[in-house]
């Protein structure tokens, strides 16, 4: 009897477990079925000029993920102007973007971002104030791509030494003496904010994201509004100094009017070309102020790469956004678009690490701050310097003037 329980047990057993089994098998079959790779569809914004660089990223990525169907699509949208195209119609917008730092706060806002999932690790493997940039409240909503967006100095190494160039005044001698010039656009707030940010003036946006704080026209401290304002009156005047725009500036280097400025890394092929040989590029310079010197500052700006909060396919957009940023991608966006890489790595490289105005750039970035500033900004102090420019004369009344520009730039 034994013997019989014994044969018969497996089988009656077997008989028991088999329906359970079968539908175990079923029901893991079906899941497998419903998780199997159909054709993941995406659609990815960048500047147009990215065209042919996220044809080479997407088609990496493919290949990194060849056992996954896709069809992405990229789409040319300018990155300044990317949040005000995508708010107009968030749920059928972008799966993955790339759009400027300022845009970040108007965008985790309407609720299109949502916190980086590998925060970690992202913040480890980018420049600080790029990670900064990507961050609300220390909280990370979008990836690094880029480090490349403020400004420092070009010169031509014909009329200057590396020793020459650490100084605004030597600057605008050594350009007046061969009868040359110094460029730089003061019709600009974004560029004449060198001279009041390191002085212990602040401006600055508020904590609702719309309006501004400003002290520029502060009358205590070392260093006063009117200090900083007579000192650009100083260089206003003088013989070497002009006050000139991108397109000024590119007519001035290649006629050889101007030999040194302010620009941006967008005109460093440009300029190359121009100068050869003499080609060079370096952090600002100091200048004179309540007879001090003082380090200019700089404004820094970041592209970053955002995924649509309401993507349907919101896991594989999140790898696609990885991907694009990622430290070889950052390094082959260096090489086909001349931008600086946010990724310490790819910023280390030596390819990166050849190039002077990147160089110059990242030695600025230790006398940078974000761009992070209302509407307001912009006007007043435009309509400040080229009352500067126009007059050159400290009146008595300059501190109205200051006075004006800050009402002006913290206005509701």
């Amino acid at each position: 009897m034994k013997r019989k329980i014994c044969i018969f047990f497996p089988i009656i057993l077997l008989a028991i477990l088999l329906p359970g089994c079968q539908k175990k098998s079923q029901k893991l079959a079906e899941k497998e079925k419903s998780a199997s790779p159909g054709t993941v569809n995406l659609v990815v914004w960048s500047a147009e000029e990215d065209k042919e660089l996220l044809s080479q990223i997407i088609s990496g990525f493919k290949a990194e993920y060849s056992g996954q169907a896709f069809n992405i699509t990229y789409k040319p949208q300018s990155e300044s102007s990317c949040t005000d195209v995508l708010m107009a119609d968030l749920e059928n917008g972008a799966d993955v973007f790339t759009f400027a730092d300022d845009q970040l706060n108007t965008l985790v806002a309407a609720g299109a971002l949502e916190p980086v999932e590998n925060a970690g690790l992202v913040k480890k493997s980018n420049i600080p104030e790029s990670v900064l940039a990507a961050s609300v409240n220390d909280t990370l909503y979008a990836l690094p791509l880029t480090a490349d967006n403020g400004y420092f100095l070009y010169y031509n190494k014909k009329y200057f030494s590396e020793k020459n160039i650490k100084s605004l005044d030597k600057i605008l001698d050594i350009a007046a003496r061969h009868d040359k010039k110094f460029s730089m656009e003061w019709t600009s707030g974004w560029y004449v904010y060198s001279f009041f940010g390191n002085t212990g003036l602040t401006v600055g946006l508020n904590d609702d994201g719309i309006t501004n704080y400003c002290t520029w026209n502060s009358t205590k401290g070392d260093i006063k509004g009117i200090d900083v304002a007579r000192s650009m009156i100083k260089i206003a005047k003088h013989a070497g100094f002009t006050s000139t725009d991108d397109a000024g500036f590119l007519k001035g280097v290649r006629n050889n009017t101007i030999i040194a400025g302010v620009n941006g890394i967008w005109n460093a092929v440009a300029l190359e070309k121009a100068w050869g040989k003499n080609f060079g590029a370096a952090k600002l310079p100091s200048y004179t102020c309540a007879g001090k010197q003082i380090q200019m500052a700089s404004f820094s700006g970041y592209k970053l790469v955002g995924v649509n909060a309401y993507s349907e396919q919101r896991e594989w957009a999140v790898k696609l956004a990885e991907w694009i940023s990622n430290e070889e991608n950052q390094k082959l966006r260096f090489i086909m678009r001349g931008q600086g890489p946010s990724n310490i790595n790819a910023a280390a490289s030596k390819e990166v690490q050849a190039s002077p105005a990147i160089t110059a750039l990242l030695g600025q970035s230790e006398f940078s701050c974000l761009q992070h500033l209302g509407g307001n900004f912009w006007e007043p102090v435009t309509a400040f310097t080229e009352d500067i420019l126009s007059n050159n004369q400290p009146g008595k009344n300059l501190q109205e003037k200051l006075d004006k520009m800050t009402e002006g730039i913290t206005a509701p």
